[in-house]
């Protein structure tokens, strides 16, 4: 039985022997099995794998969306999930998705446009209050879906292959802005994708998954000093050892 309980200081967030199973036809599919991991209040962890290894299972079943199987979750304090997609209600302003967030939160009506607005700054979206969803770019929206995550006032953000969509100068600024709001807030941030480039760039760890069903295979630390760039030679040695591991876990028997 799975329940958000909690931690010491120490920790953030806790997953114990995780087991998902999700009925396909006459049979269990197993998307994750045994997976246990850590991560530590203020640490930003990337996760990476393949295609259906269970690293978006994981999320939802910490941020409360899934019930497990079979093991336990834990997270300590308020969660925020953001998408690949932005999933912005189109028929809203970027201020309007955002303060949606802070209304659900519980944030008085006089004061939501104003924190809104402060928060769209912060993703260097300032004038762009008043568009809606339609009249902004990938990134844009992306940088909406942000501020709407950071409006939430969580202590651990999971982040599901949040800018995969995007181009690729679009995901390097992207990847910036994310750091100095990561450095700024002190936010504890797990983050699922499957290129190992952008794991080594982001993260102060990157845990390694199996292919279905998913735990971790390889934790790998980095210790790449900050900023970090996509062409680092460095870099490009940490990302190729994971690309190697991730091919090894995708060959049947690992062989």
């Amino acid at each position: 039985m799975s329940q958000v309980l909690e931690l010491s200081n120490k920790h953030a967030l806790s997953v114990e022997r995780l087991t998902m199973a999700f009925p396909h036809g006459d049979r269990l599919l197993l998307a994750l099995q045994g997976a246990t991991l850590e991560v530590k209040r203020g640490e930003l962890v990337c996760v990476v794998g393949a295609s259906g290894s269970g690293k978006s299972t994981l999320l939802n079943i910490l941020a409360g969306l899934d019930r497990p199987t079979a093991g336990r979750a834990h997270v300590h304090g308020r969660v925020a999930l953001m998408f690949q997609e932005a999933a912005l209600l189109p028929w809203l302003t970027a201020a309007g998705n955002v303060e949606l967030a802070l209304e659900l939160r519980g944030v008085r009506a006089s004061q939501r446009r104003t924190i809104a607005c402060e928060l769209l700054n912060r993703v260097h979206l300032a004038g762009f209050e008043k568009r809606r969803p339609h009249e902004l770019s990938g990134g844009m929206k992306q940088r909406v879906a942000l501020a709407r995550a950071l409006a939430q006032d969580a202590d651990v953000l999971l982040m599901d292959e949040p800018f995969a969509a995007l181009d690729a100068i679009t995901r390097d600024l992207l990847h910036e802005e994310l750091v100095r709001i990561w450095n700024e807030s002190g936010l504890t941030i797990l983050f699922v994708t499957h290129n190992a480039r952008e794991a080594v760039r982001l993260g102060d760890r990157v845990l390694v998954f199996t292919s279905r069903p998913g735990r971790v295979a390889q934790e790998i630390r980095v210790d790449l000093p900050r900023p970090r760039s996509l062409d680092s030679p460095e870099l490009a040695v940490i990302a190729g050892r994971i690309t190697d591991r991730l091919k090894h876990e995708m060959t049947p028997n690992g062989d």
